[in-house]
C-alpha cells in the first residue's frame, strides 16, 4: 500500500494527472469560445479581431510575469498558472455582465493559460530520459488530448441534448482547472527546481526565436478566422465545433505519440518543413473551397481542415525539443521559451486586427492568402534547422 501511495505522489504521475485535467478543461472551453462571443455579445469580424489585442496581451508579457515570479518552483508556478485560469472561468460564465467584463476575465484566463504553457514543456522535459524528450512530450500530450475528447463529448451532449448555457460549461471546465492546479500543487518542487531563472535572449537561439515570430501570425489567423467562417459563412454552432474538436482529438490521441518518434527520429527540420507545406494546401482550401465547390462539398472540406489544423498545432513540440538540444544549459530552458512565446504574441496580438480589416473591407480570402504567405516564411526558416548529425558534430568539436 505504501508504494501505491508512493505512486501517486510522484512528479510523474501528478503532473500526468494535470495535463488530462487540462485537457478537460480546454475540451469545455475551447469550442465554446467563439460561439460564446458570436451568440452573447454579437461581435463582427472586425471586433472578433480586436479582441484577440486583450486575449493575447498576456502572452506577450508571460516573459515578464515568469520573472517576476523567480522566487517560486516551476511546478508552483504552473500550480498559480492554473488556479488563476479556473477563477478566471467560473468569472466569464457567472460574472459578466456585459462585454467589458468578460474581456477582464477573458485577460486574466489569458495570462493563466499562457503561463501554463511556457512553464509545463521544461517540467515534462525533465520528466523524460534523455534521447526520449520528444516521446515524453507526445504521452502528456496524449493525456491532454485524452481529457480534451471526454470535455468535447461533455459539450456535445450538453448543448444538444440538455441545453447547457455556456455559464454552465465554463463553471464546469473552470473546476477541472482548480483540480489541476491541486495535481501540481502537491508535486514537491524540489526534485523539480531548476537553477536560477532569468531572461534570455540570446543569437544563438535566434531561429527559434523565428519560429515562434511566424508561428505566432500562422497561429492568430486560424485561431481567430477559421472557426468565424465556419460561424460566421456556414452558421455553424456549438455541437459542430464540439464535434470537430472531438474527431480532432480522437485522431490526436494516435498522432501526438507518432508526432513524438517522428521528431526523435527524423529531427525538428522534416517535421516543421512538413507542417509548413500543409499549411500552405490548408490556406488555399480554406480560401477557395466557397468557390470552387458547392456549398454542402466546402462546408465538408473547411471542416476537414480544421480538424487537420487542430492537429497540426502539436508540431509546437518541435520547436521545443530543437531548443532543448541547442541551449547552453538547461537553465536556458524555460526562460527561453517563455521569450519565445513572448515573441510570438507580440505578432498574434496584431496579427487578428489586420485581419479583421481584411475581413471587413475585401472579403475573407485574403484573410487566408496571407496565412498562406506565412506558411511559406515557415518553410523557408525550417531550411535553417540543423540536422541532428549536424548538430553531433558541432557537440563534438565544441
Amino acid at each position: 500500500m505504501s508504494e501505491f501511495k508512493k505512486a501517486l505522489g510522484a512528479p510523474l504521475f501528478l503532473f500526468a494527472g494535470a495535463s488530462l485535467l487540462m485537457g478537460l478543461y480546454s475540451g469545455l472551453y475551447d469550442p465554446s469560445f467563439n460561439n460564446y462571443l458570436s451568440q452573447t455579445y454579437n461581435v463582427s469580424p472586425l471586433a472578433r479581431g480586436a479582441l484577440e489585442f486583450p486575449r493575447e496581451l498576456p502572452g506577450f508579457m508571460v516573459v515578464f510575469v515568469f520573472t517576476a515570479l523567480i522566487f517560486l518552483a516551476d511546478t508552483r508556478i504552473a500550480a498559480l498558472s492554473s488556479l488563476l485560469v479556473g477563477l478566471a472561468l467560473w468569472g466569464q460564465g457567472f460574472l459578466s455582465p456585459d462585454l467589458t467584463i468578460a474581456v477582464v476575465w477573458m485577460i486574466i484566463w489569458s495570462t493563466g493559460a499562457h503561463l501554463y504553457m511556457a512553464i509545463t514543456p521544461s517540467i515534462g522535459l525533465r520528466l523524460a530520459k534523455e534521447g526520449q524528450e520528444g516521446r515524453r512530450l507526445g504521452q502528456l500530450g496524449s493525456l491532454e488530448s485524452l481529457g480534451s475528447l471526454v470535455g468535447m463529448l461533455v459539450v456535445y451532449w450538453g448543448a444538444s441534448r440538455l441545453h447547457f448555457s455556456f455559464g454552465v460549461i465554463f463553471g464546469i471546465a473552470g473546476s477541472f482547472a482548480l483540480m489541476a492546479a491541486l495535481c501540481l500543487y502537491l508535486i514537491k518542487p524540489q526534485p523539480l527546481v531548476s537553477g536560477p531563472r532569468h531572461l534570455v535572449f540570446k543569437r544563438k537561439y535566434w531561429l527559434f526565436y523565428a519560429l515562434n515570430i511566424v508561428f505566432g501570425a500562422r497561429k492568430q489567423i486560424f485561431l481567430t478566422f477559421a472557426p468565424w467562417v465556419l460561424i460566421k459563412i456556414f452558421n455553424c454552432g456549438i455541437e459542430t465545433f464540439a464535434l470537430l474538436g472531438f474527431i480532432g482529438t480522437v485522431l490526436s490521441l494516435v498522432f501526438r505519440p507518432l508526432l513524438g518518434h517522428a521528431i526523435d527520429a527524423w529531427g525538428e527540420r522534416v517535421i516543421i518543413a512538413a507542417e509548413s507545406l500543409l499549411l500552405v494546401i490548408l490556406s488555399i482550401l480554406y480560401g477557395f473551397s466557397p468557390t470552387w465547390f458547392s456549398s454542402s462539398v466546402a462546408l465538408y472540406i473547411i471542416m476537414a481542415c480544421f480538424v487537420a489544423d487542430q492537429l497540426l498545432f502539436a508540431v509546437r513540440m518541435a520547436r521545443t525539443t530543437y531548443l532543448n538540444r541547442i541551449v547552453d544549459s538547461p537553465e536556458d530552458l524555460t526562460p527561453t521559451i517563455s521569450m519565445g512565446l513572448t515573441l510570438d504574441h507580440a505578432v498574434s496580438m496584431l496579427i487578428p486586427i489586420g485581419g479583421g480589416l481584411l475581413w471587413t473591407h475585401y472579403g475573407f480570402v485574403p484573410v487566408f492568402v496571407a496565412s498562406g504567405i506565412i506558411a511559406v516564411i515557415n518553410l523557408l526558416l525550417s531550411g535553417f534547422i540543423p540536422t541532428r548529425e549536424k548538430l553531433q558534430g558541432i557537440d563534438s568539436t565544441a
